[in-house]
């Protein structure tokens, strides 16, 4: 039975699963679901994910959801372990992917997804963009993005010199600054940041989502 994700392609989390799908060539199903319907808020839908959110799996009966967790969970069982994800055997190696998998999660998630709320999905919905929210997100990720031109100045990737999912999690919202017109990752205002961003987004697995969602 071929792995069913339910989500929606202009969703990013839904599309950093599909990242992973495609960079290890697993065969799935995207279920679209209907957002303009609510068809994440339906009884049948929250019975699986209660908190109404895209996307969740269907593996063989095995369902999941958290796309973070759906990434970890597809790196392990379909061939991603020295791909994608370290052996958890290697502790060490193990923990610093873990260490970069938070990094994005804590340093960069939170004010790239703010930024995207505000300057495309809250317009989206009839509302009106608080340049002051912006600006607060702009600053504290210009810090954040210091930080991590440090770490990319001394290794190739996050984790170290091998691409890992904690790489491969910035890619949805990554795209949506460059989108807003925010040359961040591109500009060379960091340069390892740049370099390692080129890199990244460049990946023909990416590359395949974004094409098909044009």
């Amino acid at each position: 039975m071929v792995l069913k994700l339910y989500g929606n392609p202009v969703s990013t989390c839904t599309n950093r699963v599909r990242t992973v799908l495609e960079e290890l060539n697993v065969p799935y199903e995207l279920v679209t679901i209907d957002f303009s319907k609510g068809e994440h808020k339906a009884p049948a839908f929250t019975a699986i994910q209660p908190f109404g959110q895209v996307p969740y799996i269907d593996d063989d009966g095995f369902k999941l959801y958290e796309s973070r967790a759906i990434a970890r969970y597809i790196a392990l069982k379909y061939g991603g372990i020295g791909k994608l994800i370290p052996d958890p055997k290697d502790v060490q190696k193990y923990a610093l992917f873990e260490q970069a998998a938070s990094i994005e999660l804590s340093n960069f998630d939170v004010f790239a997804a703010g930024l995207a709320w505000e300057n495309l999905f809250k317009p989206a919905f009839g509302g009106q963009t608080n340049e002051t929210i912006v600006q607060n997100y702009k600053t504290s990720l210009e810090g954040k993005l210091a930080a991590y031109d440090v770490i990319l100045g001394k290794t190739k990737y996050l984790a170290g010199d091998e691409i890992t999912l904690a790489d491969l999690f910035h890619l949805p919202y990554g795209q949506l600054l460059e989108k807003q017109g925010i040359d961040y990752l591109v500009s060379g205002r960091w340069p390892n940041v740049t370099r390692w961003w080129k890199d990244v987004s460049s990946r023909e697995s990416w590359k395949k989502i974004i094409s098909a969602k044009a």
